[in-house]
């Protein structure tokens, strides 16, 4: 529950936080302001990668003070108003049902794309469920799940040369409230809108999107992300 609170006064924890694209969102969001917990089975590690992200958004954020500390996955589950699922498909199911109860009551943003390779390159992966998005909601039915952040460029978030990202953050959920609190914490990233893009049903498409983006990147060398226009 945020409580009425302000997005910019909860305290977002990122699991799966030492990989690119928690770490990204991480450093992104911690410059802009937002206290942060990364989460991770390796707690030792994970501190270490927590003090080199604040010091990174203090530099980005022109030496303002910064909040940015590390833990295990459970204790951040507890700890954080909101959170940030990032973590890789394979673990998914696993990492999210262990956290079931510290999340109760909780928004749970999952961010995670069902991909494989093979020699032709990315492909979605079927999902029982229909979607990682729905996956979380099943194993967390006492939590308010949201996809969204699928689309953002892990390089690119990382890169703080770049002031201001280019793009729009496709938002899906059942709940409302919910999101509305993830869009406007998507609009805390300089340049970005949290779009409205339907149910948690709709969470397939917006997940598998991100491969068509892999293929764009592979060809033309980039780190294409989404804007919706017209709105």
């Amino acid at each position: 529950m945020t409580d009425g609170r302000a997005v910019e006064e909860l305290v977002v924890g990122v699991i799966g936080g030492t990989g690119p694209q928690g770490r990204g969102l991480a450093v992104r969001l911690a410059a802009a302001g937002q206290r942060i917990l990364l989460g991770s089975r390796d707690a030792e590690k994970c501190s270490r990668i927590a003090a080199e992200v604040a010091e990174r958004a203090t530099s980005a954020a022109g030496g303002a003070e910064v909040s940015v500390t590390g833990g295990a996955n459970v204790d951040v589950a507890g700890a954080a108003d909101l959170v940030i699922v990032a973590v890789p498909y394979a673990g998914h199911a696993n990492i999210v049902r262990e956290l079931a109860e510290p999340l109760a009551g909780k928004i749970v943003v999952d961010c995670v794309v069902p991909m494989g390779w093979d020699e032709l390159g990315a492909y979605a992966i079927d999902v029982p469920e229909g979607s990682a998005a729905q996956q979380a909601a099943a194993l967390l039915p006492d939590s308010n799940v949201v996809g969204a952040f699928h689309h953002l460029s892990a390089t690119l978030l990382e890169d703080l040369s770049k002031p201001t990202l280019d793009g729009d953050v496709m938002v899906v959920g059942d709940d409302r409230a919910a999101m509305d609190t993830v869009q406007a914490l998507a609009g805390r990233l300089p340049g970005m809108r949290g779009i409205y893009a339907g149910r948690l049903r709709n969470a397939r498409q917006v997940e598998a999107l991100t491969i068509n983006l892999v293929s764009v990147n592979r060809r033309y060398k980039a780190h294409a992300g989404i804007r919706v226009t017209d709105v």
